[in-house]
């Protein structure tokens, strides 16, 4: 990791948006599209968690090599698997005709790979990472970088803006992503069964219908277990 822009309001709000837990659980969840980095098509997931999830405006933000990434803050701290199967919903959701190797997730499933730092220069040491406004997001799909070192201010400026998504609102989009999580004995969302959970939630009349009806679909049709 080369050199890293902080100052004490920049990292006060990397904080409170997106600390990571001691026990390895999380608050940063990553969702990258790289070569290209369309945001024709990262755009779709940014709207549609808004106007289908209800959530908050994720964060925006340049990787400083080929992808343009959003940043979803979570209030409350989950398991790397737990937000990784969250990623995965949204990637199948929002983003179906894209390559999945074009798609990057973060955390990674088992947890050893966490949301990097940002801005951050990059390996080469002429670019840099760093996170921009919903209106720039466009100018940076070919060039998904800064050539100059980002101000601390501006970047914490753009930070302050965003909000976590709170533990209902993330509850509410759970019962989908957990049938897109691996059966492989971790726990997702209380649950170490995932069919046991999606049956919960089937006939949980406190969910919303559209919920409900997932996932049912999901006990019907399982998805094959993902290999990345």
């Amino acid at each position: 990791m080369g050199e890293t822009v902080t100052s004490p309001r920049l990292q006060a709000e990397r904080d409170r948006l997106y600390r990571a837990e001691a026990d390895g659980r999380v608050r940063a969840l990553v969702l990258a599209l790289a070569r290209p980095a369309d945001w024709t098509a990262l755009g779709r997931v940014w709207q549609g968690v808004q106007t289908d999830l209800g959530w908050p405006a994720p964060g925006i933000s340049v990787s400083g090599t080929d992808a343009c990434q959003l940043w979803f803050s979570l209030a409350e701290p989950v398991p790397a698997a737990e937000a990784h199967a969250l990623l995965e919903h949204l990637r199948t959701r929002y983003l179906a005709d894209i390559p999945p190797h074009r798609v990057a997730l973060l955390p990674s499933r088992d947890g050893a790979h966490l949301a990097p730092v940002i801005p951050t220069l990059q390996a080469d040491g002429e670019v840099w990472s760093a996170y921009i406004a919903p209106d720039l997001a466009p100018v940076f799909a070919e060039t998904p970088w800064l050539d100059i070192r980002p101000g601390s201010e501006g970047q914490a400026e753009l930070l302050s803006r965003l909000v976590s998504i709170r533990a209902e609102e993330y509850r509410a989009a759970l019962p989908v992503a957990v049938a897109v999580s691996p059966v492989d004995g971790s726990t997702v969302g209380g649950f170490t069964d995932p069919r046991a959970f999606l049956l919960q939630v089937m006939n949980d009349a406190q969910v919303e219908m559209a919920l409900r009806i997932e996932a049912a679909k999901a006990l019907l049709h399982p998805p094959a277990a993902s290999t990345r």
